[in-house]
């Protein structure tokens, strides 16, 4: 089971959302599909879930494609969207009772809606009406939604939304089981979140693709840094000026009296040192902090798509 998207355009009038994207996830895997707001993740997996057309392109699941094949792909896709839309006056039990109706579960209804509360954790508020649900059961109910009829592909927008951090990490665990024998591809702004459960990351920005790798190889690949992250530390008091005055300063953050995070051009910690002596302060820590996937999304989204 597989998605294949291939050079996908989506128009809003006169504005382009999506730019001739391309891209195919695999089974067995789980991909993250990482961009800045409004960068168009959430209208591609529309168009992969079929609520919209593309203006220009083609979307096949499992070989059909998406438009021709509407009813049949529906079938094979579970979809937890970014506003999760639910029935607030429905009871949790109700709900998901309802949901294995639509998908003609049948005699298999009782049995699968017991395994989903489960599977999701459910079970203390299944009999609770969703209006009166935390935003965090609300986000497990869309998930236990999209997983009822047992799809091979699930597409999630934000999953995590809303958890605490133990149900962040229940979910987090659920979705890589389920990743070794499904299709995923999930949206998140949790950096985290990939480097914990995603095999690869596709890098969205202003409707393009400007990136589509493993996350350690995305990681690794950025050898050539443009960008230096200085953690840097004196005793006492400093003010934040002294350093922005410095060639090659991105942006300084103050984290504390004397203690500083330093986004640089090029790796400017002799400069630092130079600085200290001359200004007579004590340098108690200077230090090149090691690259991350944040800081790779940081830099890639930070330039044009021509750039990329």
């Amino acid at each position: 089971m597989s998605i294949t998207v291939r050079n996908v355009t989506k128009w809003y009038g006169q504005q382009k959302a999506l730019d001739n994207v391309s891209f195919t996830v695999e089974e067995g895997h789980v991909t993250g599909f990482l961009g800045p707001n409004g960068a168009g993740k959430s209208t591609m997996m529309k168009i992969i879930t079929g609520f919209l057309p593309p203006s220009a392109g083609e979307v096949r699941v499992n070989g059909l494609e998406v438009r021709a094949h509407l009813l049949e792909v529906r079938k094979m896709i579970g979809y937890l969207p970014e506003h999760n839309p639910l029935y607030p006056e429905m009871y949790v039990r109700e709900y998901l009772h309802y949901v294995a109706g639509i998908y003609r579960l049948g005699r298999r209804s009782r049995k699968r809606v017991e395994e989903i509360i489960e599977l999701t954790g459910l079970g203390p508020e299944q009999h609770k009406q969703i209006g009166s649900l935390s935003k965090g059961y609300r986000q497990r109910v869309g998930l236990a939604q999209a997983l009822i009829h047992d799809p091979q592909v699930l597409i999630l927008d934000e999953p995590t939304s809303g958890l605490d951090p133990n149900q962040i990490v229940e979910i987090r665990e659920l979705i890589k089981k389920l990743g070794r024998e499904k299709t995923i591809l999930l949206s998140t702004h949790i950096m985290q979140e990939v480097e914990a459960i995603c095999d690869r990351v596709i890098i969205i920005h202003r409707g393009r693709i400007i990136a589509d790798e493993s996350e350690r190889s995305l990681v690794t690949l950025q050898k050539e840094q443009t960008h230096f992250t200085l953690q840097v530390e004196f005793s006492g008091s400093v003010p934040a000026r002294l350093l922005e005055q410095l060639p090659k300063v991105l942006a300084v953050e103050e984290e504390g009296p004397g203690t500083f995070t330093l986004h640089c051009e090029e790796d400017l910690r002799e400069e630092i040192f130079r600085l200290a002596v001359r200004e007579g302060l004590t340098l108690r820590g200077l230090a090149l902090a090691g690259r991350n996937l944040e800081d790779v999304f940081r830099e890639l989204t930070s330039r044009t798509p021509y750039e990329a």
